[in-house]
């Protein structure tokens, strides 16, 4: 096997043992690279289609994606390498083994380097940061663009000048400042608003005996900064100027003098708890707390910071490591405190207690320790105004709790640790604020590694990562399932994980003897208010992957305000997440799966079987209503037809204009809710919720072309409807399949639905659904060629849409009767019908029943060649497609428009035109619609005398049009291959040069207009 070599630090490059291995194109070169900076990682495909097409990914992304993966194999393989690729659901696995990343090797030398540093061993520190540095060559993935891989080359970038500040700072401290202001000046000119930077070469220019120049790089910072921000520079870079001006000593002053043995040195107290083994990560959290060493000095405000989170995910933990390694920054001492803030047994600690132990380690006698806490706070100042101290105070509950045990200000720093943000810290202090989530995949893995032992993943990096995301990287969950592999040689990674992957025993699994990640959850959910609490644990009953704030209201039937209110408790308790914003919609929350475990655990233990039923009951209910409320406003039409409308939820109305204002971007934020309920209803036995929903978003999957969506979920609710005996769901759903079947071109199977959905209503009062399945035949016998059957049902269902007074799916009907006549070659019969239906599309009020409408008639007028009038008709459809967002629409809009262009003989425009209908057939993966943009882009092609390009396309379309049923379309393609070939039964041969043949417009539209009956 080769050693692969993977440079990411400047353009891609690969080598096999020095020699540079091709990747042909961006779209290979992007996968790698999002493979290559998650090593021994699943990458999913579908983040690495979005990283291939930030907008729009066509529909057959994911086989490109496959294609790409293939050709990279077979790119590696001929290097010498058959196994750097590994397929694993959901995605693919670049396995590192041996071979040698320069990302992974920077980040891996700056840790080192880093880690040096923290210990005071700047030399070592300063040559492994050069080290590091030494691996770039250039901007990160140069020449390779999309939001992902742009994203991923800013954070290297800002890693990379993080450190190279870092190197500078420990430099100076070694005194080595005049090597540094040559490379700190073009530092400085590149990044002009780096004030680290900045200050780093005013320094080393200061110490170089140039206070001059010093003193001008801060005059021109200072000015780029008000006329660039209208700021001014920071304190920490205005302090040094300060000194600077006032040839401070402190500028260079020597390192002091280590004491002498026989020196007494005072006593200080050290009351910091062990550092964490193993403590892995949080270099972002690190390097903010470092920072805090660099804070100016505030005679009358102290220095704070404070980290919150979920129990478990390590603040403690973070706060105890950091203050290990800055510990000796702090000559007069560390203090600790556990306040108990969330303690199961015990109350928690009041300051007063605090002070008196405090003030006792500072060397206060006992009877010198005032009674009154005020009196305590204050000796507590005083005793600490002259002292640089670390405070470090766990498990805080409130500010009320920490106020009294704030220094005055100084050079002390207070670290302060709590479940809840503690939002009372305003700008009276200089305050940092902590939100600690849980560990990146990376890191969690590394923990893993670290606690198990390289040895027990070694074989598996696949089992390793879904092991990590099982804990939830939650660090104090990966720590358990660590020790658990270390101590039982017997029990396999595999073994763990499907221990894990059953959610009945996974909380068991991670809360040994009462405790772990139940118990830090447990004090948590404790200190809920009661409402708050009612929510979150009937929230864990839904099954969605996040949910909005009117989903929260229904499952505790509030109103819309107070919901937002209790998930803003649930939030600030890190018990739910704040999903990131969509600009335009509503806020929308999500759990981590172990905290929805627990939800869910809770509401079994703390609710009778009927509240939770009534919960559940009423989100189905206000989802369903929503659904169906944003199908009436995209159908302009009253919905459903010939059964009750779900009835509106109490809370729900008021906000329903603003929740609705645009129905398909509701869809689209509800898209794997509306998916995931579906399946929730139908697994309970709530067939109605399932198969009526399903019916619901049916708008959203036809515009945006989600069918497997349309599949699984009409699959679902069939299957739940059979179980329950609910045969107009079950009827319901048939006919949706066999809708979905004509989408697909599978027109026998679509019949096969439709007819026994057809057989189920006779008989039925549902007569609307009955008609909607007539409909569907004829749709399958139109597109099979039996234009009198097709006709038959076309009349049936027409009767049944004017019984229920169905005024859109009337338009719809005549539209297609239209296209009937049309298909027969009846145009003047054809015409009326499509001005008919048009008008009676616009009394409906549908903006799609009247696209379709105009398509129709468009093509008639097509057809009887008036021209002019489908080009305006084609363009008004186009319009009205795209300012609905839909693709489908616009597709045929395009096609139908390019026919008329090359009818007119303006062959340019037709082929532009018909180049952007193929693009998006091809991402739409429509195989009918695919046949008939080639044969259209055939007949440019013809007409322009390039025969043979148009015979390549009239092939594929006869192939295409093979594969969906299509059989009188590709007896038209037939004819139109026979007379480019020179024959009527097309068996001559393309014409050459000599005997080309001339063709015209009305030519082609003969032979495409010509019937086989």
């Amino acid at each position: 096997m080769n050693q692969l070599v993977f440079r990411m630090l400047g353009p891609l490059l690969v080598q096999a043992d020095g020699v540079p291995v091709r990747i042909k194109g961006r779209r290979q070169s992007t996968v790698l690279a999002m493979l290559l900076l998650s090593a021994d990682r699943i990458v999913s495909v579908d983040t690495l289609v979005d990283a291939v097409w930030p907008e729009d990914p066509p529909a057959t992304a994911r086989n490109q994606i496959a294609i790409c993966v293939a050709t990279l194999r077979k790119t590696f393989k001929e290097a010498g390498e058959s196994e750097l690729l590994l397929t694993s659901s959901p995605g693919y696995v670049l396995a590192r083994g041996e071979h040698r990343i320069d990302v992974v090797e920077f980040l891996q030398l700056a840790e080192r380097g880093r880690e040096a540093a923290r210990h005071g061993r700047a030399e070592e520190a300063c040559v492994l940061l050069e080290e590091a540095l030494s691996k770039w060559r250039g901007t990160a993935l140069d020449k390779l663009s999309g939001d992902r891989i742009e994203a991923e080359a800013a954070r290297l970038e800002q890693l990379r000048l993080d450190l190279i500040e870092e190197r500078a700072g420990l430099m100076l401290g070694l005194g080595r400042h005049r090597v540094l202001t040559g490379e700190l000046g073009e530092l400085v000119a590149r990044h002009p608003l780096r004030e680290q930077s900045r200050e780093h070469l005013m320094l080393a220019l200061y110490r170089s005996g140039q206070r001059a120049e010093a003193l001008e790089v801060f005059r021109l910072g200072r000015r780029l900064l008000n006329d660039e921000l209208g700021i001014e520079p920071g304190p920490a870079l205005q302090q040094l100027h300060d000194l600077i001006l006032h040839d401070s000593p402190e500028l260079s002053r020597p390192p002091a003098a280590a004491p002498s043995a026989s020196v007494t040195v005072q006593t200080v107290p050290a009351q910091l708890p062990a550092d964490v083994m193993r403590f892995t990560g949080r270099q972002q959290e690190l390097a903010a707390l470092d920072r805090l060493l660099k804070e100016p000095y505030q005679p009358h405000a102290p220095v704070l910071a404070t980290i919150a989170g979920v129990g478990g995910v390590g603040k403690t933990a973070l706060a105890v490591h950091w203050a290990s390694q800055a510990a000796d920054r702090f000559p007069d001492g560390q203090l600790f405190a556990d306040l108990r803030g969330y303690d199961e047994e015990n109350p928690p600690v009041s300051p007063a207690a605090v002070l008196d132990r405090f003030l006792r380690a500072l060397g206060t006698p006992a009877p010198q320790i005032p009674e009154e806490p005020d009196e305590r706070a204050a000796l507590f100042r005083s005793l600490l105004s002259t002292r640089r101290m670390l405070i470090l105070l766990d498990n805080v509950r409130c500010f009320a709790q920490l106020r009294p045990l704030l220094p005055g200000g100084g050079r002390s720093v207070v670290l302060a640790t709590g479940r809840e943000a503690l939002d009372d810290v305003t700008g009276d202090y200089t305050a940092l604020r902590i939100r600690l989530r849980v560990l990146p995949p990376a890191e969690a893995t590394t923990l893993l590694t670290k606690i198990a032992g390289a040895d027990r993943f070694g074989s598996d990096p696949v089992g390793l990562e879904q092991l990590s995301a099982l804990c939830d990287c939650l660090p104090l969950a990966l720590r358990i399932a660590g020790a658990r592999l270390a101590s039982k040689p017997g029990l396999t990674v595999r073994g763990l994980v499907e221990r894990l992957r059953d959610q009945r025993r996974r909380l068991d699994e991670l809360s040994p003897e009462e405790g772990g990640v139940r118990a830090g959850f447990r004090l948590t959910y404790r200190d809920l208010a009661p409402e708050a609490a009612r929510m979150y644990r009937r929230l864990g009953l839904l099954r969605t992957p996040d949910f909005a704030a009117w989903a929260a209201a229904a499952t505790v039937d509030t109103s819309l305000w107070r919901a937002e209110e209790l998930l803003d408790q649930l939030v600030d308790a890190q018990l739910l997440e704040a999903v990131e914003p969509v600009p335009g919609r509503p806020a929308r929350y999500r759990f981590q799966d172990l905290l929805q475990l627990f939800a869910r655990e809770r509401a079994e233990a703390d609710e009778t079987e009927e509240e939770c039923d009534a919960a559940l009951e009423r989100a189905f209910g206000a989802w369903l209503w929503l659904a169906e409320e944003a199908h009436r406003r995209l159908d302009g039409r009253d919905f459903p037809v010939g059964r009750p409308a779900q009835p509106a939820p109490a809370f729900l109305p008021g906000a329903t204009d603003e929740l609705l204002a645009a129905p398909l971007d509701w869809f689209d934020s509800e898209r794997a809710a509306v998916a995931d309920v579906v399946a929730h209803a139908a697994e309970s036995g709530r067939a109605r919720y399932a198969w009526a929903l399903t019916e619901s978003a049916v708008p959203h999957f036809e515009t945006r072309n989600y069918l497997e969506d349309w599949q699984r979920c009409a699959d679902a609710a069939l299957s739940s409807a059979r179980r329950v005996g609910d045969r107009v769901g079950e009827a319901t759903m048939l006919r949706l399949l066999g809708s979905l079947a004509i989408y697909q071109r599978r027109y026998e199977q679509a019949e096969g639905w439709n007819m026994a959905a057809l057989r189920l209503l006779r008989g039925s009062e549902d007569v609307h659904g009955a008609a909607l399945a007539q409909r569907n035949l004829a749709m399958c016998a139109r597109l099979q060629g039996d234009w009198d059957r097709a006709l038959e049902f076309c009349r049936a269902a027409l009767e049944g849409f004017s019984a229920v007074r169905d005024t859109r799916n009337q338009a719809h009907l005549l539209g297609y009767l239209a296209q009937i006549e049309l298909d027969r070659g009846q145009v003047e019969e054809a015409l009326p019908l499509a001005v008919e239906a048009v008008a009676l599309s616009r009394r409906s009020g549908s903006v799609r029943a009247e696209t379709q409408s105009l398509y129709r008639l468009a093509e008639v007028r097509l057809y009887a060649g008036e021209l002019d009038d489908a080009a305006q008709s084609f363009h008004e459809v186009l319009q009205l497609s795209r300012k609905e967002g839909d693709r489908v629409g616009e597709a045929h809009a395009l096609r139908g428009l390019g026919e008329t262009q090359w009818s007119q003989g303006l062959l340019p425009a037709a082929e532009s035109t018909l180049r952007q209908a193929l693009e998006i057939t091809e991402e739409l993966s429509d195989r009918f619609l695919y046949a008939r943009v080639e044969t259209d882009l055939g007949c440019v092609e013809a007409l322009d005398g390039r025969h043979a390009a148009a015979a390549e396309r009239f092939e594929r379309a006869h192939a295409a049009l093979g594969e969906v049923g299509a059989q009188p379309w590709r007896e038209r393609v037939l004819r139109l291959l026979a007379a480019l070939r020179g024959g009527p039964g097309g068996a001559g041969a393309a014409a050459g040069p000599g005997t080309e043949r001339c063709f015209t417009p009305q030519a082609l539209r003969l032979l495409l207009a010509e019937r086989s009956d």
